[in-house]
């Protein structure tokens, strides 16, 4: 049985609604899910408008009781009258809608509702300004999830997926925020995100931080230190980690297919290396958490919104990698329940 996923629209002044329009007027996602649409049902015609699609639209009052017969099923949050003149700013409004969207998606995962979700890009400044002060969406996710666990993000082009020891700090920063402890969990990230998604004993590369691996700490001993003890220390927990690996190699042999994912030690090790391969098909998983949640890489484009020239293919990717892990989880629940 296809699982429910809530697909939402994004921050309305970029092009979240345009790429949702077309990636249902493609129909190709009903093959894998039940596609949900949440956020305001005025933003989606926006959407619509610019993607120059003309999709039916059903409003849905209880979610249990839908007949999924082809028409676009959207749930109406009501909450944001999109105005044209707003596309590519920033505004307090949109970014509240998005917020109150992202909330709502999570309470429907709580209540099982729907088993994960899909969200267009969105933008933190406006999210902030629409009063969700929160550095990322993961954060927010984590915040109103109540989650203790291990979380992060994971980058994915083509079948590399990606992880980081280190997320969104200044570069100066880096080497004191690694630890033992820090790059595991980015490893154990990695692979428990992996196996969800199917892969039986993941191939997980291991970055350095420095120059030809710190040359046995004559360039630097962060290898010696932290990263080698944590490859040790994953392998002994039957993780199939592998490193360090130079940061000037180890993609080379990622993408001849050596392995499956790679544990980068900061930001940009792993994102200009994904971005060069496709910036226009990565996805963003919010890794950790319980429920399947991704977005497409790239952002909301501000630049190109309302021109109706937005690929979908990256959100379509989005969904697919969330269905698979929705349906892998239902079996798993399936095979270990009792009766």
């Amino acid at each position: 049985m296809k699982s429910i996923l809530g697909i939402l629209v994004g921050e309305a002044a970029g092009i979240g609604p345009e790429i949702v329009a077309k990636m249902c007027e493609r129909k190709i996602i009903e093959s894998y899910c039940n596609p949900l649409i949440i956020g305001d049902a005025r933003t989606l015609k926006l959407g619509m408008k610019i993607a120059g699609v003309d999709l039916p639209i059903s409003i849905v009052q209880d979610i249990s009781k839908i007949e999924w017969n082809g028409d676009v099923k959207v749930l109406d949050l009501k909450n944001f009258d999109p105005n044209p003149e707003l596309i590519g700013n920033v505004d307090a409004k949109s970014g509240c809608a998005t917020g109150e969207m992202l909330v709502a998606a999570l309470e429907l995962c709580e209540k099982g509702l729907i088993e994960g979700f899909v969200y267009a890009p969105l933008n933190k400044t406006a999210l902030i300004k629409g009063g969700f002060n929160f550095p990322c969406e993961q954060d927010l996710f984590v915040h109103y999830l109540g989650w203790k666990g291990t979380y992060g993000e994971i980058n994915i082009v083509n079948d590399l997926w990606t992880t980081r020891a280190t997320s969104h700090i200044p570069i100066k920063d880096v080497s004191n925020h690694l630890t033992v402890e820090v790059i595991l969990n980015s490893i154990r990230l990695a692979n428990s995100s992996l196996k969800k998604s199917g892969y039986n004993l993941p191939r997980i590369a291991v970055c350095s931080l420095n120059p030809h691996s710190g040359e046995n700490g004559l360039c630097g001993r962060e290898e010696i230190d932290v990263i080698i003890p944590a490859i040790n220390m994953a392998k002994a927990e039957g993780i199939n980690a592998t490193g360090p690996i130079a940061a000037d190699i180890v993609f080379v042999d990622a993408f001849k297919g050596m392995f499956d994912a790679v544990t980068t030690m900061y930001h940009d090790q792993g994102q200009i290396a994904l971005k060069l391969i496709s910036s226009h098909i990565g996805v963003t998983i919010a890794a950790g958490l319980p429920y399947p949640i991704t977005t497409p890489n790239h952002g909301t484009a501000f630049d190109i919104a309302g021109k109706g020239v937005a690929s979908a293919d990256a959100i379509e990717q989005a969904v697919l990698i969330a269905s698979k892990m929705a349906s892998l989880k239902q079996q798993s629940y399936q095979t270990t329940k009792k009766f």
